[in-house]
């Protein structure tokens, strides 16, 4: 059985990744906004065992409602779910010990979204594993 992903999912205004793992946000930490929103951002943190680098792991980060439902911003005819998928892939730098952790990161930033007020949760599901985090549309 392969080691667990480590992953810490924070909502900032904006967010950047850099080759080294590092993230560098603004306005981190939120948890309320209004509607429309304005542009966001999810940072991902991931912490990747070393028996599971050098490995293309799959990741799907969505946008769900307050019912569990993919958000959709187009029509039923046209729609368009705020989803963001690839694959990551860390190599192994020589000389890292064997159980040792490799950062990695991800700054996944979303426009502007016309959402109704309620709860919103950003699922990630990573590696076969899922991680969540929660906001909130409220009247201004």
């Amino acid at each position: 059985m392969a080691s667990p992903v480590e992953v810490q999912l924070l909502l900032c205004d904006a967010a950047v990744s850099d080759p080294s793992g590092k993230i560098h946000m603004l306005g981190a930490g939120w948890s309320m906004t209004g509607t429309p929103t304005a542009p966001q951002a999810v940072a991902i943190l991931i912490k990747i065992p070393w028996d599971r680098s050098n490995q293309k792991l799959p990741m799907h980060l969505q946008l769900l409602d307050s019912d569990g439902h993919p958000v959709n911003l187009g029509t039923p005819d046209n729609p368009q779910y705020v989803t963001s998928e690839g694959e990551i892939e860390v190599g192994r730098p020589p000389g890292v010990a064997p159980g040792s952790m490799l950062d990695a990161s991800i700054a996944v930033n979303v426009q502007s979204m016309p959402l109704p007020i309620g709860r919103y949760e950003w699922r990630l599901d990573f590696a076969g594993q899922l991680f969540t985090t929660a906001f909130q549309v409220i009247q201004r």
